[in-house]
């Protein structure tokens, strides 16, 4: 059975995937996978309001949408055809740097009992790989100070601070 993709698996480094433990396998997100638990990992790194499957794919589908902007995958258990892993980027086109681009890396999330074995490192390692062959001069993430030594082990350096200011408490349905 041939799977609806999010973006071509090309696109993910051959290096990274050979690193993976054998009974993984690390591919772009594809519109069943709320149903291989792909909710359950993310809340792993935050809060995740469930609003169902339907929502779910019509989420995937409006990124899918945007050509060359989204990319998010996943980390495969091959025996229980279950999510263990997560992250995704997005690319942003700019002004700056000659109407450069650059990626920035979100959602990373492990699953608890698969913690230890690099995955983390091995996602973060593909979504640059994406970056850089997708042309951006600089790939960025944010993080807890907590996980600033893992980010380093990446390849990361602290530069600058981020500032947030969060929506007020609303429905769960966007505004657009």
């Amino acid at each position: 059975m041939s799977l609806d993709l999010m973006f071509p698996q090309e696109l993910i480094s051959l290096e990274v995937s050979k690193l993976l433990p054998a009974e993984l396998t690390i591919r772009p997100l594809a519109s069943t996978n709320y149903k291989r638990g792909h909710l359950d990992v993310l809340a792993v790194l935050s809060v995740v309001n469930d609003l169902g499957e339907a929502a779910w794919v019509n989420q995937f589908h409006a990124m899918r949408a945007a050509p060359k902007t989204y990319y998010a995958l996943v980390i495969i258990d091959n025996a229980s055809d279950r999510i263990v892993g997560v992250g995704s980027i997005f690319i942003e086109r700019k002004f700056l740097r000659g109407l450069g681009s650059v990626g920035h890396i979100e959602d990373i999330a492990v699953d608890k009992n698969q913690q230890g074995k690099k995955l983390g490192q091995r996602i973060i390692q593909a979504l640059t790989h994406i970056s850089e062959n997708s042309g951006c001069y600089k790939t960025i993430l944010n993080c807890s100070d907590a996980n600033i030594p893992f980010y380093e082990k990446c390849g990361f350096v602290k530069k600058e601070n981020e500032m947030a200011k969060y929506a007020p408490e609303r429905s769960h349905t966007p505004r657009l």
